[in-house]
């Protein structure tokens, strides 16, 4: 397994699986909407840094991570977010989403963030339980949203 930062040519092969994430996470997304945001979060390290996860010969993808910077006076400057993180259902149980979680955290750590955030969903025990043994933990507070412009 190869873990890389993404690039333009990757974003076809992320879109399917960004399709499936969305999916499985009830989340509304078309990849005629969402495919401008991910080639612009790949194209602006000002922006984030989006990871890819590869396998085999030839190299297909395996998973991706989506990492986005934030600025919080907590945390005396830069905050990272691990805004998606998916492994391909074909790859599950091959060390694939702990390989990606690791190389996000190393990726904001480079990128000046003292502290990576995530949101998980309470049903999905097999996330829970790779960003528990990661040393994810709940803050407390509860986390609360307001769509500022048409949500998608």
């Amino acid at each position: 397994m190869t873990i890389r930062r993404a690039t333009l040519a990757d974003v076809p092969a992320m879109l399917v699986e960004m399709k499936a994430f969305n999916a499985h996470e009830r989340i509304p997304w078309t990849a005629r909407r969402g495919g401008p945001a991910l080639r612009r979060l790949i194209g602006d390290g000002d922006l984030g840094v989006v990871l890819v996860a590869t396998r085999g010969r030839p190299a297909t993808l395996a998973g991706y991570a989506l990492v986005t910077w934030g600025f919080d006076l907590e945390w005396n400057g830069r905050d990272a977010m691990l805004t998606e993180l998916w492994v391909s259902p074909s790859a599950r149980g091959a060390g694939v989403g702990g390989a990606l979680l690791a190389a996000a955290q190393v990726a904001a750590k480079r990128g000046g963030a003292a502290a990576m955030h995530l949101m998980v969903r309470h049903g999905n025990r097999s996330a829970r339980a790779l960003y528990d043994r990661a040393g994810f933990v709940a803050p407390g507070r509860l986390l609360l949203t307001r769509p500022l412009r048409g949500r998608r």
